[in-house]
């Protein structure tokens, strides 16, 4: 593992409501994710994590802890409240500050995300290899030839037939739908991965196939991830280290196998045990 993070993320912070001066001064003096004073629900708590070259990092922890929020301030698809964040290689104070037009960069060309629903990540009317052009277009190609050898590079990779590239990815199964949504993510070579829960409602057979293909994406490209997971399976799979979320913060982080393994933190031994 390289010393210098290819992601740092500082005190980010994401609340839903207007904030009072008892939960703008510090969120994390009260527990739950909710202000007691004020009602505002606090997604995200002043979390704070790096993100090394080639390395997964799982997030995990129970639904409502704050990790999709966190992926969603991440691709800038809700707008963050505080904190600041850097990307090794782009010169940026802060990526949370940037212009939309700098913010548009950064998602086209230095991350990727692949989300739960495929819906979101996918135009299920566009055909396979269009839902690839869409995202080389966005980044400035223009070159058709391209753009149609890049997408079938892609296909091929994560197991698409190239007979079926110009099909509509609604006519596929959940399985291939967040493979064809994986090699959009990855349409301009980004350094930097996210993955929201992307296994879940898979079958297991499905899973493993998923799994084994965001392995070798790591292995083959060197691509740095971030996976979100509530499948301890998945993240004990996948990961290097993870950080544990709870009411918007983090509680726990380390090496995946001592987290799993030995957990510190109360609600870790929780989650891990509930599933022994």
């Amino acid at each position: 593992m390289q010393e210098k993070p290819i992601l740092e993320i500082k005190n980010l912070r994401k609340k839903f409501g207007e904030g009072c001066d008892y939960c703008l001064e510090n969120p994390k003096s009260f527990k739950i994710n909710r202000c007691p004073k004020c009602g505002t629900v606090w997604g995200c708590k002043d979390v704070t994590f790096e993100v090394y070259p080639g390395e997964i990092l799982g997030v995990v922890g129970e639904s409502g802890s704050g990790k999709s929020t966190m992926m969603k301030c991440l691709y800038f698809d809700q707008d963050v409240d505080g904190g600041k964040g850097l990307i090794a290689g782009y010169e940026s104070e802060n990526i949370f500050s940037e212009s939309s037009q700098k913010r548009r960069y950064i998602r086209n060309n230095l991350m990727g995300m692949v989300y739960q629903n495929p819906l979101l990540g996918l135009r299920l009317d566009y055909t396979s290899v269009g839902n690839i052009a869409e995202k080389l277009i966005s980044a400035g190609d223009r070159n058709v030839k391209n753009m149609t050898d890049r997408a079938k590079e892609l296909l091929t990779h994560v197991e698409i037939p190239l007979t079926r590239m110009k099909e509509f990815p609604k006519n596929f199964s959940g399985g291939m739908q967040q493979r064809v949504q994986i090699s959009k993510a990855l349409a301009n070579n980004p350094p930097i991965l996210l993955l929201d829960e992307v296994t879940t409602g898979l079958d297991l057979s499905v899973q493993a196939k998923v799994l084994d293909l965001i392995k070798s994406i790591q292995r083959d490209l060197g691509v740095s991830m971030i996976v979100v997971s509530h499948d301890l399976g998945v993240i004990r799979m996948l990961a290097d280290r993870t950080i544990v979320m709870l009411q918007g913060e983090i509680i726990e982080q380390g090496l995946t196998d001592q987290i799993l393994d030995d957990p510190q933190h109360y609600y870790t031994q929780q989650l891990v045990h509930s599933l022994l």
